[in-house]
């Protein structure tokens, strides 16, 4: 029994490594900061899945269904489970996370005060990352949701996901999101349809719009200049939401665009169909 069970994890681990990217799906990573795309066969019911408490988005393709799994850059390596409802029936769903070494990066701050902060600077920006941190969770059913996402911006990719950054080499969270360096009144654009879940000026992320895409997909646009849109709105893919900037800790103008997958921040570049992806 013992050795039919290894068999049959080592061919779900090999199924899940080797799936192939599909139209209207993110590429497949099953490391921190990546997604993971989990078979979940064919169905007449959409299958419902957790990770942990936290719902996953289920989507179709080739008429079968997929969740696809966001993985927080804190993910421990190795076997995991989603538990997946099919109508009455519960399972669990096995998939692997592989280990990522992912490189530095040291900035130097003129600017101390966003790297020393005062008591209350810093009491302000653990405010923020306790709203942010509930923005991220956000769940909105949404019969279709695109996965095919667009760049907010053109520009040079200047900050990569994942980065362990160092400011006047002090360690701070490794970057959570993708800069692309542009002009400052850049106008920066809606990757997806969705509806826009909150706007605000953080200390950190400077004047922000968060974009909810249900299903537990989010993108996330930082260091605005100005902010065009209002909470509750719906928005277009390609409509302009905001002018990029350099408001926050910022070094200098760009867009920090970020990408939320069921609770965690994962690599937006997954989510750039390859043929309009612009690598360095």
């Amino acid at each position: 029994m013992h050795t039919l069970i290894t068999i049959a994890f080592r061919i779900c681990f090999l199924l899940v490594l080797a799936f192939p990217a599909h139209a209207g799906l993110p590429r497949s990573s099953n490391v921190p900061g990546g997604v993971a795309i989990v078979p979940l066969g064919s169905s007449s019911i959409a299958p419902q899945t957790w990770l942990g408490d936290q719902p996953v988005l289920v989507t179709s393709d080739r008429k079968r269904w997929y969740a696809v799994v966001g993985l927080s850059l804190d993910t421990t390596p190795g076997a995991h489970q989603l538990r997946v409802k099919i109508g009455d029936a519960t399972k669990t769903q096995d998939f692997v996370v592989k280990r990522k070494h992912y490189p530095e990066q040291h900035i130097t701050l003129k600017d101390k005060s966003k790297v020393e902060l005062s008591a209350e600077d810093e009491a302000r920006a653990a405010r923020e990352l306790a709203v942010i941190k509930e923005l991220k969770r956000h769940w909105r059913e949404e019969p279709h949701t695109d996965l095919a996402f667009m760049l907010p911006v053109n520009g040079e990719l200047a900050g990569r996901f994942g980065v362990r950054r160092f400011f006047n080499e002090e360690p701070r969270s490794p970057h959570a999101g993708l800069d692309v360096a542009v002009a400052s009144g850049t106008p920066i654009k809606a990757s997806a349809p969705g509806q826009v879940l909150a706007v605000d000026d953080y200390f950190f992320n400077g004047k922000t719009v968060f974009v909810d895409h249900g299903n537990g997909l989010i993108t996330m646009y930082c260091h605005l200049e100005r902010i065009d849109v209002a909470a509750g709105a719906a928005v277009r893919k390609g409509q302009r939401i905001g002018l990029s900037g350099q408001t926050g800790r910022a070094t200098g103008p760009h867009l920090h665009w970020s990408v939320v997958l069921n609770g965690a921040m994962v690599d937006p570049e997954l989510f750039i169909p390859a043929k309009k992806h612009n690598r360095r």
